[in-house]
């Protein structure tokens, strides 16, 4: 799994190459950045992402928190039921176990999204529209 990223002020990371990651979800439509088909989640490059979300952002961990971050962000925009988001925390753990991360620390991981992420996916207010003035 590789993945090629850059680290930014206002969000933690962006990814500066494509990055695939295979998952057990229907094919569903996205954004420009994220969207899942044949399997796969796929993800532009210059898509931003927080990292680990109130945790140590370590290297063993960025790949997950992207696909996480990717999975959670599918189910506010409703492209994702919000049934899904355990099969996001699981593959959390999943990714970071096969990253090298400590299994204590990728069940502590698991198990603080499983108690506190569900607002994290909740839908949100949607952002105003764009306003566009000729002069």
């Amino acid at each position: 799994m590789k993945l090629v990223y850059r680290n930014l002020k206002k969000y933690k990371h962006q990814t500066l190459e494509p990055f695939e990651c295979e998952v057990e979800l229907p094919s569903v439509g996205g954004n420009e950045y994220v969207w899942i088909q044949a399997g796969f989640l796929h993800i532009e490059p210059m898509y931003a992402w927080d990292g680990a979300s109130g945790g140590i952002d370590t290297k063993d961990f960025r790949a997950a928190s992207l696909v996480h971050d990717c999975l959670y962000q599918l189910i506010r925009e409703g492209f994702l039921k919000m049934e899904h988001r355990e099969y996001a925390d699981d593959l959390l753990r999943k990714i970071c176990l096969e990253q090298g991360m400590w299994n204590f620390r990728a069940w502590y991981v698991w198990k603080t999204v499983r108690m506190f992420g569900e607002k994290a996916a909740m839908p949100r207010k949607t952002e105003s529209e764009k306003i566009i003035i000729e002069v």
